[in-house]
């Protein structure tokens, strides 16, 4: 196989080929690059030589890609075009200081909200921008370098990931919904509570009868009580005393902590399953994500 030094005259020729064919003129494509229309047209011969084919014909005011013109466009095109995007996301790496990191809404209500002072305090050089989804969005696509998903890695196996927190779910009641109902003891006894679930639009989630049948609680279906499509809302109507409501562990325990929740019964359910951070494999993270990646699991 010939090298490529001995195909094309320069790498500068190909950038030259795909300008000219892109505007098909070659006065176009010198204004473009900052050449003569001359220095194009010189260009163009030593690649047509190199290659022993025509690539334009010369018309009046502008040329034309012969067939064999088109293939080759259509690879250089290509080629160049990874090699720009390779280049920008170098560059980008280098220079940049903000870092988007990607999840739910109830992650990035529960989870990084009550962060966010320490991660400025720790990282104060880094912007951190939180962009929040109802979906798993796709980060590679997205051009987003972190993100948090719930499950377990076989299931993305394009992502590295790294553990954040196992799925642990208990239930939790504001203080209001005491003074009005009192608390059950046993989960049992909480189908004679006012319940509110989760109606989850995109991902798979646990429900009031999952939990209780982990319980070993047999419960009817559907269960009656309040249904919210949005979990920061669920956490909002459980403070507010509406009802009792399914707490995710990781989400939950700072409020519980802080007393705006209370754990109800004794009953955990542990799914199995967990929380990470991922990124896409075929994407290098810059160091200003590796050190927000890192600040994550630190605090996890």
């Amino acid at each position: 196989m010939r090298s490529l030094r001995f195909l094309v005259p320069s790498a500068g020729a190909l950038i030259v080929f795909e300008t000219a064919g892109r505007l098909q003129s070659f006065t176009a494509a010198g204004r473009e690059l900052g050449m003569s229309q001359a220095a194009v047209s010189q260009a163009i011969r030593s690649l047509e030589a190199q290659l022993g084919v025509s690539l334009f014909r010369r018309e009046h005011r502008k040329v034309v890609l012969t067939d064999a013109g088109r293939r080759f466009f259509a690879d250089v095109t290509l080629g160049l075009s990874h090699i720009r995007k390779s280049a920008e996301e170098l560059r980008s790496f280098a220079t940049e200081t903000h870092v988007t990191l990607a999840g739910s809404t109830a992650f990035a209500s529960f989870w990084m909200m009550p962060k966010l002072q320490r991660i400025r305090n720790d990282l104060p050089d880094i912007e951190l921008r939180l962009q929040s989804a109802d979906r798993d969005l796709d980060l590679l696509t997205e051009g987003i370098p972190l993100g948090i998903r719930g499950g377990q890695p076989e299931d993305w196996p394009e992502y590295d990931c790294a553990f954040l927190a196992e799925e642990e779910i208990i239930a939790v009641a504001g203080t209001r919904y005491e003074e009005i109902a009192g608390l059950p003891n046993t989960p049992e006894e909480l189908l004679s509570h006012r319940l509110i679930h989760l109606e989850e639009p995109y991902r798979d989630a646990i429900d009031w009868a999952d939990w209780l049948a982990s319980a070993g609680v047999q419960a009817p279906r559907p269960l009656r009580g309040l249904v919210i499509n949005d979990y920061a809302l669920v956490m909002q109507a459980a403070i507010e005393g509406q009802g009792i409501a399914l707490g995710w562990n990781h989400l939950t325990e700072h409020m519980v902590g802080a007393g705006l929740l209370q754990r109800v019964t004794d009953h955990t359910l542990k799914t199995g399953k967990a929380f990470y951070v991922v990124w896409h494999k075929t994407r290098a993270l810059s160091d200003p994500a590796k050190q927000v990646r890192d600040w994550l699991l630190e605090r996890a």
